[in-house]
């Protein structure tokens, strides 16, 4: 498998685009047509055939910040985080091309199989989305930012086969007869920026 070194790590394809390129700060893949993740929920099919490039840590308390640029023109064209263990349990985040109007700015969690999507309409004007994704434990928020500096809450969920090592990185796939190019910069990885949870205990058992 391609390996790349960025920002002091090893980052691994767990499947490769139709194209990259990397000049050591800032990734640009180019998506093939019918490539995606899914897990059967509401539309049957199961697709797990998108590039995902991943590091990963050990870390029990970690945040990583990546910055995404993209063009997307076609329905579902799509850019961002991931989580991928394996086909079926994963997390991904993105915004998702619908037409002209509107996006999808949103999540899917697939545990056991099953992929759920939340999501939020947003302009479909809107091309550069940060991200930032923390683990406290087996849980993992996802935040994203429209300026690179102030981030909003997208996710939060459970992810039992977060108990050990954690892959996180980058995906980009373009589920219809498309292609588009994503880019990815300003990856950062570091201290959890999720702060612990301050106010109702847990109900006692």
């Amino acid at each position: 498998m391609q390996k790349i070194n960025l920002i002091g790590r090893e980052w691994v394809w767990t499947r490769s685009p139709s194209a990259c390129v990397c000049d050591g700060k800032k990734i640009t893949v180019t998506t093939a047509p019918h490539t995606d993740l899914w897990q059967r929920t509401y539309y049957g099919f199961c697709n797990d055939n998108a590039p995902v490039l991943q590091s990963s840590t050990e870390e029990q308390f970690f945040s990583f910040t990546v910055k995404t640029h993209f063009k997307s023109v076609r329905r579902f064209d799509q850019c961002g985080v991931v989580v991928y263990f394996n086909e079926d349990n994963w997390l991904k985040a993105s915004v998702e091309y619908e037409n002209e109007r509107f996006a999808h700015l949103g999540s899917v969690v697939t545990v056991g199989g099953y992929s759920d999507w939340a999501t939020t309409a947003i302009d479909s004007s809107v091309d550069t989305v940060w991200y930032r994704l923390s683990r406290r434990g087996c849980d993992l928020c996802v935040e994203c930012s429209f300026d690179g500096v102030n981030f909003s809450q997208m996710r939060i969920c459970h992810m039992p086969c977060a108990t050990g090592v954690v892959p996180f990185g980058i995906y980009a796939c373009s589920p219809e007869d498309s292609s588009f190019a994503a880019e990815f910069s300003e990856f950062a990885f570091g201290g959890c920026k999720w702060a612990a949870h301050v106010g109702q205990p847990p109900d006692e058992v």
